[in-house]
């Protein structure tokens, strides 16, 4: 490929060719290019150094560049058919089901919301791409399946690359990489407040301003080896005892519109909501259902207390059986969570590492 702006020559005989090469292929010897924007010239040796620094030889290198990523793409979307694990995944709905979670059309329409930066992180690593079927490296598709595998069944990084056949450094670095990806591409674009929530309609409810459900759930994590830590993340209802908390906010269509970050165990619900940034969405025609842990802010709704040393009245228990009946949505969305074993098991991260924890929760959450 060469621009119009730039001509090669060959000093010793004269030749002049269409395109750009390093020596003549008359006499051999190293062409010389002259560039008609700049009237810069000189061996081929420094073309490069030249061109990256010529705002009239830049068409061509943006030019060039386009056409080797369209290469690089077309070369790794074929690893895709010679490549395990999703050239085997893919033959069934049900294997691909049993391994990621989601069927082939789900698994091919989330990568389509992330197949962009996946190529080009491929593309910008130094790929040994070979006709053989046996690769060291995973094409993009094979990058994203081999994350929801990790997501859903969390396997040891050590498993996945005795079955893969690549570094478990490598392992680490792609599943960061990946989630990364999904969290920038995927849960934007599926967990975020509807604009016109305050005039969506209810479908079912005790009063038609009641919008959105929150609850947390939680992440158990190992006991801590630490006297202070223990206490900090302490968490009653976790297998271990010990926890990070998240907080899920759903609507009456059942759909997750809010992820807070992650918080250590012991952290109360009524902080976590507070700190969350939810609360800059309430008013009097938008307002939110949560559990007795809740009380306290005005514009969330929460079951009735029973008054000390008296019944509740029958007008009080039928607020409540509402509430409670509303509430089973965001109940039911945490234990689907729960299906994936990276949260639904015993967290094997750093348990100080908040940024990276809350990522995966959202992740998963808006997968």
């Amino acid at each position: 490929m060469s621009s119009s702006q730039v001509k090669w020559n060959c000093s010793e005989c004269d030749y002049a060719p269409s395109d750009r090469r390093k020596y003549c292929t008359e006499c051999h010897s190293m062409l010389t290019w002259a560039c008609t924007g700049s009237s810069r010239s000189g061996l081929y040796t420094n073309y490069y150094r030249h061109r990256d620094n010529c705002s009239f030889c830049t068409p061509e290198l943006e030019e060039e560049k386009q056409h080797e990523m369209e290469e690089k793409q077309q070369q790794l979307r074929a690893l895709d058919d010679k490549q395990r694990p999703w050239f085997e995944w893919k033959r069934t709905n049900a294997s691909c089901i049993q391994h990621t979670g989601y069927d082939v059309e789900q698994v091919q329409e989330l990568y389509s919301m992330c197949e962009e930066p996946l190529i080009n992180y491929c593309s910008h690593k130094n790929y040994r791409l070979t006709d053989s079927a046996a690769t060291f490296y995973l094409s993009p598709m094979n990058m994203l399946v081999v994350t929801l595998w990790h997501l859903k069944h969390y396997h040891s990084e050590r498993y996945i690359a005795s079955e893969l056949n690549i570094s478990q450094q490598a392992v680490n670095y792609l599943l960061s990489t990946v989630v990364d990806i999904l969290h920038s591409c995927v849960y934007p674009e599926l967990i975020s407040i509807p604009a016109n929530i305050s005039s969506s309609r209810t479908p079912h409810g005790p009063q038609q301003y009641h919008k959105l459900i929150v609850d947390s759930t939680f992440i158990a994590i190992p006991e801590p080896y630490d006297s202070q830590l223990r206490k900090a993340y302490y968490h009653a209802k976790s297998s271990t005892n010990y926890a990070l908390k998240v907080q899920i906010a759903c609507d009456f269509h059942h759909r997750i519109v809010h992820v807070s970050e992650c918080y250590r165990g012991s952290v109360h619900d009524i902080t976590v909501l507070r700190e969350s940034g939810l609360l800059e969405h309430v008013n009097d025609d938008v307002q939110i259902i949560g559990d007795k842990g809740y009380i306290g802010e005005e514009y969330v709704v929460t079951p009735r207390k029973k008054p000390r040393g008296r019944e509740l009245t029958d007008e009080d228990k039928d607020f409540n059986y509402d509430i409670n009946n509303a509430r089973a949505a965001i109940e039911n969305i945490n234990q689907r969570l729960k299906t994936y074993a990276i949260l639904g098991g015993v967290y094997r991260g750093a348990i100080d590492d908040f940024h990276k924890a809350t990522k995966i929760v959202q992740v998963v959450c808006a997968l």
